[in-house]
């Protein structure tokens, strides 16, 4: 293994980010010495070109909130799919280029596919950032019909807002992925605005949020009887795909 090799984060604010935990116990188990993991909170994206030229030891970045769909103008070349969702999650820093890839993409499809079940049939999609546009991608390649549920109107006739969302409406569309920060640590105390009681058994709730494990918005399902699971097993996913990507040459 080659020495001085660096990969990060970048996102604002980065205090629930899992990425360093992980990967530096992942060098250390696998005996890497010559890596290192670091957090890189970018209070704006424009101070991006400046951490690539101060720190030339850069291989790779992970890319967390708010800068998936901002960093796309600061990179020489996207991957194709990651150009399809119109977010980037990871990039490999080379000397010459940098390169946008979406590995969320991966993570979200391989989770949640063995969890589908026939009555799955249709899906509201909470969020329209860019965790929401890979959600949307994959949904829209396992020929899941979806609507997506935001703050504010928009101009696509699938979008909605929360007001949008009536007892019956939330009934039928019995896959629900939570692709915002409602929920996530420090804010444990919020979650999406939804009619609930609407919730029964046949539905699943996918949280992309991982800490806690367990959010408002998965424990009122599961108070209903609905499937839940959190955003943990994508993350391992998407982590261990960023990594086959930092070191392909």
């Amino acid at each position: 293994m080659q020495q001085g090799k660096l990969f990060g984060l970048i996102g604002y604010p980065l205090g629930h980010s899992f990425s360093l935990q992980y990967f530096t116990e992942k060098f250390q188990r696998e005996g890497l010495a010559g890596c290192r993991f670091e957090l890189f909170p970018l209070k704006s994206i424009k101070a991006f070109p400046s951490l690539l030229q101060s720190n030339p030891d850069l291989r790779g970045l992970a890319v967390t909130i708010p800068y998936k769909e901002q960093v796309m103008n600061y990179l020489s070349r996207i991957d194709e799919d990651a150009v399809a969702v119109g977010a980037v999650n990871c990039i490999k820093v080379r000397a010459d280029e940098t390169i946008g890839y979406n590995t969320d993409i991966l993570g979200f499809e391989q989770s949640l596919k063995p969890l589908l079940k026939q009555h799955h049939k249709n899906a509201l999609v909470l969020g329209s950032g860019g965790a929401s546009k890979a959600v949307q991608y994959v949904l829209g390649k396992l020929g899941i019909p979806f609507l997506v549920v935001s703050r504010k109107p928009g101009n696509d006739p699938r979008q909605l807002t929360y007001n949008d969302l009536t007892h019956d409406l939330v009934s039928d569309y019995r896959l629900i992925i939570n692709a915002t920060p409602l929920g996530m640590m420090p804010a444990v105390d919020t979650y999406p605005d939804l009619p609930y009681e609407a919730l029964g058994p046949g539905h699943l709730l996918y949280d992309l949020v991982y800490k806690p494990p367990m959010t408002i918005f998965l424990q009122k399902g599961k108070d209903r009887g609905a499937g839940i699971v959190n955003g943990m097993e994508m993350l391992l996913i998407q982590a261990e795909a960023n990594w086959e990507i930092w070191q392909s040459t």
